[in-house]
Formats: structure tokens, C-alpha cells, sequence
């Protein structure tokens, strides 16, 4: 079966989309396994079943550099003044392959094992409290800013042992690199991406070079400690990924909180079985990654010629994996498009899968039960108080902030 052409209805620059792209992916699933989409020069897979199993077939992969040269694989290198942004992040083990891929999140898997994670339950459900309590006593506030955001920060700067002082730019600097993340990001969005690579590289080293001296209990220190150890791990490297643990490990936190409050508002029903259960926390917090899906496309280089349904996409191109519509493919989820706390089974893959599967998903799911817990403790009468404008993001789909009163 050839490749089917895109639907005129996915525009992810068309705001109609962006307030709702469901509809789009349905037409995208009807249509075929695999549509070339010209604006971008990428092939768009929409099935659950797609996705999933190229997420784990190593003829794709997230850099082709570890194989080929940029001109050997038929792409053009990246503007020279772009390089400090691709220096952070190429050295990070999300944009790696094995084995750079496997040494790195050996190293880092140590700091999120499940009984490390577990330890640090206490702490996020005492900042959860504390935040919430925060915005009961003012009697409501913006959701994102008082709650959904501080949480996973400071959970990840604790863990990394940034100073509680040295924190304020560390949101500002992860929201101008993932700019960076977007579909044909601007120039303007990628100077800002550039000058937040430089200032937060310089920022980390200097960290680095303070706990050399000082080391802590933090997992700066441990690398530190692996380095000297004898592991193969570059400064490069212990910065690139502390960078993608803040990115990575708040940005999906943040906005799957909003983005799930949001939908729990628009749908009282299920609101109000929540606050009658609080046994449904659990199936709760899958469903609503599931349902607004925080990350909603995730790319990969073919590496390999791939087929999929006939189609024939061959070595030099670019796949986007459109997690938003394989967590709505009715071939998986029943009512796909139904808001189902209870649902029993939840195959949702916005963490990923295979071998860049999200190492922080544990810590992402305590978090995110910590603060829907404790805002039905203290605010259970919490309402909407505006409605909220949406990011003007495909990729990472989030709410410019979420009005609320209790």
C-alpha cells in the first residue's frame, strides 16, 4: 500500500489544531499507517501499533552521527551559530545511541532506581502540600504557576543539588531550549535557545566545579564520583545530562498537570468521581497523560530502510511518531476519546518505550499523584476561574496557565 498523502486537516500551525488535534489523528488512522508530510520533510505514523514497535526498532534512531555524516546521510549540519544549543543536547543520552546511550543511563539509572525514587516520596508529598496550601490561602491563583510548575523543579534541582538560591532561571533556561523541540522552529527561537545552552552550560560547570571540592549527596556529586571512578563520562556529558533531566524531568510533569486538571474541569463527571474515590488516583494520573498527552510527537532517524504497510521510507528520512494519536487509537482504547479514570487497562505510551524509554516515568507518577492528592485534601471545591489559553506549541502540548479558585 503507498503512502497516503497528508489530510489538509493536520496543520500543527493552525490554531484550530492546536486546541484540539484528536479529530486530525482520527482522519490521519483512517487513512493510513504512514503519510508523507511535505512541510516538515517527515513521515507521520498515527497507530498505536506503529509507534510502538518502531520506538523499538534499532534500524531507526535518535542521532544517525554515531553511523554517518551529515553529508553521507543526505542532510545539511546545522548553522555554525546554532552550535552551542546542539553541543547540550547532542551530548545528552535521549539524542544518543549505544553505546554512548547505554554507559550515560547506566550511570544515571543509579539515582533513579525505585527505591531511591521511593525515598523521595516524603519530600514531594511535603512540597505538594506546601504549594497547594499556598494557593488555598490566597484563595486560588494560576495552577501552572503556584503548583504544577515549582513541584517537579525543585524536585529535579533537589536531586541534582542546585541550590535553592540558584533556581529561578532554571525554568526560563529548560522552556527556551525545548523551544528547539517544535516542528521548523524559528530563527528568533533558536537564538534563544542558543544563548540558554550557553548561560546554563556555564551555570552547571561551575556547579561541577564547586562540588569537586564540596561533594553532596546529589547526583552532580555521583557523577562526579563515576567519573573519577574510572567511567567514561565527559564534563560535556555530566552537563548534557543534567540538562535533560530538568527538561525532561519537568516539562511533561508540568504541563500533564494542567493539561489533566483542564480536562477533569471539562468533564465534572469524572471530577466528581475522584473526589467521591480517592482509589482512582493511580488509574487517574495514566489516564490523563493518556488523554491529553504532554508530548505529542517524538522523531527518529531512519538509520536503515524501514517498510511500513508497503510503504517503502528509506535510509536519510525523518519519522514522527505521533504519541497523541496512538493514545487515541480505538484499536487500543476503548472510547478512546472518553475521559476514563477507572480505565483498567492503559497501554499509553507517553513515555516512550524501548531503549529511550523515560528513566524518570516513576518519579513523573509520584509527582503528579502528589499534587492531584493534595489539591482534593485542601481545595476540594477547586473550580476554574478562566478559561485558559493553550501554548502556542504542537510538540509539547501545554496551557499558558490554568486560573482556578478555591
Amino acid at each position: 500500500m503507498a503512502a497516503t498523502k497528508t489530510p489538509p486537516a493536520f496543520d500543527p500551525w493552525d490554531q484550530a489544531f492546536l486546541a484540539n488535534p484528536y479529530p486530525a489523528y482520527a482522519d490521519l488512522r483512517a487513512q493510513g499507517r504512514v503519510h508523507y508530510y511535505e512541510p516538515t520533510n517527515q513521515w507521520l505514523v498515527p497507530h498505536h501499533a506503529d509507534v510502538s514497535t518502531l520506538l523499538r526498532d534499532r534500524r531507526l534512531g535518535r542521532t544517525y552521527q554515531h553511523r554517518f555524516t551529515h553529508e553521507d546521510f543526505g542532510r545539511t549540519a546545522p548553522p555554525a551559530e546554532h552550535e552551542p544549543f546542539h553541543v547540550l543536547n547532542d551530548h545528552g543520552m535521549l539524542d544518543l545511541e549505544p553505546p554512548d546511550h547505554t554507559r550515560i543511563r547506566r550511570l544515571v539509572s543509579k539515582a533513579f532506581t525505585p527505591r531511591t525514587v521511593e525515598r523521595l516520596r516524603p519530600y514531594v508529598d511535603g512540597l505538594a502540600s506546601e504549594l497547594v496550601g499556598e494557593l488555598v490561602a490566597a484563595g486560588g491563583g494560576d495552577l501552572l504557576k503556584v503548583v504544577a510548575e515549582p513541584l517537579p523543579v525543585a524536585v529535579i534541582a533537589e536531586m541534582l543539588g542546585i541550590p535553592e538560591s540558584e533556581r529561578a532561571q532554571l525554568r526560563p533556561w529548560s522552556a527556551d531550549i525545548c523551544g528547539m523541540y517544535e516542528l521548523s522552529p524559528s530563527e528568533e527561537t533558536a537564538e534563544k535557545a542558543v544563548r540558554a545552552s550557553v548561560e546554563f552550560t556555564e551555570f552547571l560547570r561551575e556547579l561541577i566545579a564547586v562540588r569537586r571540592k564540596e561533594p553532596g549527596d546529589d547526583l552532580v556529586s555521583g557523577l562526579i564520583a563515576a567519573y573519577d571512578e574510572g567511567d567514561r563520562l565527559s564534563e560535556q556529558e555530566m552537563i548534557s545530562t543534567c540538562v535533560l533531566l530538568l527538561n525532561a524531568g519537568h516539562e511533561a510533569t508540568v504541563n500533564a498537570t494542567v493539561n489533566g486538571w483542564w480536562a477533569l474541569f471539562r468533564n465534572p463527571d469524572q471530577l466528581a468521581a475522584l473526589r467521591a474515590d480517592r482509589g482512582l488516583v493511580g488509574t487517574a494520573v495514566e489516564e490523563l497523560m493518556r488523554y491529553d498527552t504532554p508530548l505529542q510527537l517524538f522523531e527518529r532517524w531512519v538509520l536503515d530502510e524501514i517498510e511500513v504497510d508497503g510503504t517503502v521510507i528509506p535510509r536519510g528520512s525523518e519519522v514522527a511518531l505521533l504519541f497523541g494519536s496512538a493514545n487515541h487509537d480505538p484499536a487500543v482504547f476503548a472510547e478512546p476519546d472518553a475521559l476514563d479514570l477507572a480505565r483498567p487497562e492503559n497501554p499509553h505510551i507517553s513515555f516512550s518505550a524501548g531503549i529511550h524509554y523515560c528513566i524518570g516515568a516513576p518519579l513523573a507518577r509520584i509527582e503528579l499523584a502528589a499534587s492531584m492528592g493534595a489539591l482534593l485534601d485542601q481545595a476540594p471545591s477547586l473550580r476554574l476561574a478562566a478559561e485558559p489559553e493553550r501554548k502556542p506549541n504542537f510538540v509539547i502540548r501545554g496551557l499558558e496557565g490554568l486560573l482556578v479558585e478555591v
